[in-house]
């Protein structure tokens, strides 16, 4: 059967190699596991339910709730009908929801629990389009999403789904996605379904897993690049076991031992720093070990052999402590899936060491998401890169300012009442603007060197783009968040939020009693420690990159303060003014 539709998927899972784990999820403490067989009658159910509510083609229908397998079974229950799922983020604010559900006119919303609901009905007070709201935990006072699944059970003409489900087309919109971005209301991206299938076709060749693995699931479905895997999963035929929360993460992994997963950099960065943290524990012969194969790991290259002694040297670490990390890891990993910012070289150059390849890519929910990806062999991966384009997808660098552009199957279909915006974003040759800096290695492997609305003019005339600092700076163990300024100004400053449990390690390690984190940013000592970091990271910078002044901040970030987006990007605007009075004693 030819797969046109992301429906086909579960179809061609069902028809190829049906599952008794297809989703898995824990309740309880106990892994619950739902067959292929399971997936598609309760998204029957879900499609039968919602007709009978009166939700028919087009209509849209919001799911906002961390990954379950309940979010499979609404997705699957209202794109068999034609209608048009608006996946949102559970952390964004209850003014963020009402603008989405007036801006889509949402008709029925599924969300997880009595948190979430609570954050809806007053989302939508006083809004006549929205006309039923569904949870997935039990929640007094909700009706349950149960209830949907009864209502479609007891639908006297079945028959008719398999009608509507034939009458959607690959041209059909499947999905709106909001994006925040750093600017201004979310825009709705309306994706078809050929858009997400023929990102999925892209890649799935080059992606080292069968139907006899299994994945962890952790990223928000509501983003498009897990939503886009999964799919990838179903079609390819492995199982999906959804993470019982970030701070579980860890414990699953042990668990599930999954041979894939998806990640953002920030995840690694953890892992890595908690690695390195135990390592400073260690004493004697076993501290110098450690380090002696973190700084083999340091020096791997995908693209060329280090020769005879090295490679001895690496089987001899890998034996005895990259083996570790395997470990930690689940001890069957063939692969992670890295996106949705940069990822640091030096990240993936000691984790490929480790025998655990990295496989970073690069897209936008514009673009379905993924335009270009590193792939599995050593040969067709180049660490500091995003990687090669995917099958049927155009990349090219504009000559004027070095924007990358991109053309094909995955460009969205628009922004969702917005024609003007959708205009200023895809050129009338097709090419989608990203927004983007970057430049070709190898006239084959994209490289992304900033975002151009994120780059600023010194006093003296000269761009910088602070992006690529911010990275150098956060390899530091110290450092949790970092955003650089300078615009108009003489030189480049930073604002730096310390990661404070590696600020603590490192006192411990120095006999330095610690007290508050307030109170710790403020000594001399930790400033003069701070300095050295800022000192190594502006090592190999241009003159006019280099950070000259600093200020620590006490608090976190956060989507809730709304400083970050959903997707962990700092909001340039809203952080300058939040903290206007330290960037001014900066300059």
């Amino acid at each position: 059967m030819s797969i046109t539709r992301t429906i086909d998927f579960l179809s061609h899972q069902l028809n190829n190699f049906p599952k008794q784990d297809c989703l898995a999820a824990k309740v309880n403490g106990q892994w619950v596991k739902y067959s292929t067989q399971d997936v598609q009658k309760m998204s029957d159910f879900v499609s039968l339910g919602l007709l009978k509510l009166g939700i028919g083609k087009n209509d849209k229908v919001a799911i906002i709730s961390f990954n379950r397998p309940e979010w499979v079974f609404a997705d699957y229950g209202i794109q068999q009908i034609g209608a048009i799922s608006v996946p949102m983020y559970p952390t964004i604010t209850v003014e963020d929801y009402r603008y989405i559900f007036n801006d889509a006119e949402v008709k029925a919303i599924f969300v997880a629990d009595s948190e979430l609901y609570n954050k809806v009905v007053a989302a939508t007070d006083g809004l006549d389009s929205v006309k039923e709201i569904y949870t997935f935990d039990e929640v007094h006072g909700a009706k349950h999403w149960s209830e949907v699944v009864e209502m479609g059970k007891q639908l006297e003409n079945p028959e008719q789904l398999n009608e509507l489900r034939d009458a959607v087309t690959a041209d059909d919109i499947l999905t709106i996605i909001y994006t925040s971005g750093t600017t201004g209301n979310p825009k709705g991206v309306m994706l078809t379904h050929n858009n997400i299938v023929s990102n999925v076709q892209g890649i799935v060749n080059y992606v080292p897993v069968n139907n006899t693995h299994r994945a962890l699931s952790f990223l928000p479905l509501c983003h498009i690049f897990e939503r886009m895997l999964m799919y990838m999963y179903l079609r390819i035929g492995v199982s999906i076991y959804y993470a019982e929360s970030i701070e579980k993460v860890a414990d699953n992994l042990k668990e599930v031992q999954p041979h894939i997963f998806t990640t953002v950099p920030r995840l690694l960065e953890k892992v890595y720093d908690k690695i390195v943290a135990k390592g400073m524990e260690l004493t004697g012969v076993k501290r110098k070990l450690f380090f002696w194969a973190l700084e083999l790991g340091l020096k791997y290259d995908t693209q060329k052999d280090n020769g005879w002694w090295y490679n001895q040297q690496l089987a001899l670490a890998n034996k005895l402590i990259f083996s570790k990390w395997r470990e930690a890891l689940g001890g069957n990993v063939i692969a992670i899936v890295s996106g949705g910012a940069a990822l640091q070289p030096r990240l993936a150059r000691v984790f490929w060491a480790a025998n655990i390849r990295v496989m970073e890519g690069y897209g936008l929910t514009e673009t379905s998401p993924v335009i270009t990806f590193n792939r599995f062999e050593p040969e067709n991966n180049m660490i500091g890169t995003v990687g090669l384009n995917i099958d049927n997808v155009e990349v090219k660098i504009a000559e004027a300012d070095g924007e990358i552009l991109t053309r094909g199957p995955h460009v969205m279909k628009g922004y969702y009442n917005k024609p003007e915006l959708t205009a200023e974003v895809i050129d009338s040759d097709g090419w989608f603007h990203t927004g983007d800096i970057g430049e070709m290695v190898h006239g084959k492997y994209l490289k992304i060197t900033d975002r151009k609305k994120e780059m600023f003019k010194t006093s003296g005339g000269k761009y910088v783009a602070p992006q690529p600092i911010e990275n150098k700076l956060k390899e530091s163990v110290v450092i949790e968040q970092v955003m650089v300024v300078g615009d108009g100004q003489k030189y480049a400053a930073a604002l730096i939020v310390p990661s404070f449990m590696g600020l603590q390690d490192y006192c411990m390690h120095k006999g330095i009693p610690y007290t508050t984190d307030a109170d710790m940013i403020t000594k001399p000592e930790i400033v003069e420690k701070f300095k050295r970091e800022i000192e190594k990271a502006n090592h190999g910078l241009a003159q006019y990159e280099t950070v000259k002044k600093f200020k620590l901040i006490p608090n976190m970030w956060t989507v809730e303060s709304g400083e970050l987006t959903p997707t962990l990007k700092v909001k340039r605007k809203i952080i300058s003014a939040n903290y206007k009075k330290e960037i001014d004693s900066m300059f």
